[in-house]
């Protein structure tokens, strides 16, 4: 499979770009060179290799999920810059 200059035009009119024919030729060159890699991974023998998902090992790290008070509703809104009835006022957002 090779991009063609008409793919690339395609490609940048969805994406409302406008390309000079210099860009154009650029562009497809350099996107037949990323297939060409591409093509070159896809004959390598990948038998018996187990998909990864990440290249190191990742966990997270979970802290037990123990109850315990929180703020009270004073306290939550001692720094607000308004409230209004035990709650965040905040400037209205449609008309």
């Amino acid at each position: 499979m090779s991009i063609t200059v008409k793919d690339v035009q395609h490609v940048a009119r969805l994406a409302r770009l406008h390309l000079s024919p210099e860009e154009e030729a650029m562009l497809t060159e350099q996107m037949n060179a990323i297939l060409q890699y591409a093509e070159k991974l896809s004959g390598l023998d990948t038998e018996g290799v187990q998909p990864t998902t990440h290249v190191l090992h990742v966990s997270n790290v979970m802290r037990e999920d123990v109850v315990k008070e929180s703020l009270s509703i004073e306290d939550a809104l001692l720094n607000a810059p308004e409230e209004e009835d035990g709650q965040f006022k905040v400037p209205a957002v449609l008309e």
